[in-house]
């Protein structure tokens, strides 16, 4: 019986770690490396990034748009060619995933989100995706958000303290979906949001990327 139930456990831990090691991704930049955890709370938006990282569909596609102090973004299959100058951001997969939208992921910095295009249901693109950086905020900066870009919703306190001392971009909350958090390697994202871009937000200096699903668990 005893021999039974250690299998058992053994059998569910070794459940457990390879559902979780599916979890975090790494995103490769020339300027350093960041780890990503996705969250399981928004598992449509978790399994397709997953499936696009596994298939390589990432690599050598660029941080297309960058705006200091914002966010920067990424994912457009279009860029994997691109010559200086070209317009970016339009290039999509020819699918759209539901929101996921989930009160307690928010825009603090170094959330993963899902890029979108202006659409009533507020489906997210199948590959663009975007990095925040923001800015640390006052109650005052807060205050005026959530009357004009919250449509009066309130900033839970725990949140509000985080856009105070972490900073990030609260007037996106609950329009984009969240699907995941940056948990090493956000001094990265300073780094490429000081970049000089061009008039369309583009960095005059290519930000390649590749994005590799991690094959171990790591504790962070």
């Amino acid at each position: 019986m005893k021999k039974l139930l250690l299998l058992s456990t053994l059998l569910l831990s070794i459940v457990f770690f390879a559902s979780a090691r599916d979890r975090r991704v790494k995103v490769i930049t020339p300027y350093g490396t960041m780890i990503i955890r996705l969250y399981d709370q928004t598992p449509k938006h978790r399994d397709n990034f997953i499936k696009l990282a596994r298939q390589h569909f990432y690599d050598s596609t660029l941080f297309h748009r960058v705006i200091k102090s914002f966010m920067i973004q990424g994912g457009d299959p279009d860029s994997k060619h691109a010559h200086p100058g070209d317009t970016l951001g339009n290039g999509d997969l020819g699918y759209t995933i539901p929101p996921e939208f989930q009160l307690d992921l928010y825009h603090r910095k170094g959330a993963l989100g899902a890029a979108r295009e202006d659409r009533p249901d507020k489906a997210s693109s199948s590959c663009q995706f975007y990095i925040v950086q923001g800015k640390v905020l006052t109650d005052e900066q807060l205050d005026k958000i959530e009357k004009t870009r919250l449509g009066g919703r309130k900033i839970p306190v725990d949140q509000r303290e985080v856009y105070k001392t972490a900073g990030g971009s609260p007037h996106l909350d609950q329009s984009y979906t969240v699907f995941g958090q940056v948990i090493k390697g956000m001094d990265v994202i300073d780094k490429i949001a000081a970049l000089q871009t061009d008039s369309h937000d583009r960095p005059l200096q290519d930000v390649p990327v590749q994005i590799r699903v991690m094959k171990k668990w790591f504790f962070f």
